[in-house]
């Protein structure tokens, strides 16, 4: 199975392409490289495909949180949000 509807079954999140949400990202941090973005995404994603785990709670990351806060997360321990029907997971 790949990843994508692994994805769907199991979260909420609005799922986007690393470079469409690299796009997104640097419209608000545009003292950001989209290649910087896309890298650091792209590191996260293949963590989470390789199994990494929340630091706090054990469940698979949030890669777009992780990419950025400095902490292996699921969205839940990131955000403090149980609702993440409005935000985005890149694969």
């Amino acid at each position: 199975m790949g990843l994508v509807p692994l994805l769907e079954s199991v979260i909420k999140l609005k799922l986007i392409s690393v470079h469409e949400y690299a796009k997104k990202y640097i419209r608000t941090n545009p003292e950001e490289t989209i290649a910087d973005v896309k890298k650091t995404l792209k590191t996260a994603v293949k963590r989470k495909q390789e199994g990494a785990a929340c630091t706090i709670c054990g469940q698979p990351i949030w890669a777009v949180g992780s990419a950025f806060s400095g902490l292996d997360g699921c969205f839940s321990c990131i955000t403090g949000e149980s609702d993440d029907s409005s935000d985005y997971e890149v694969y």
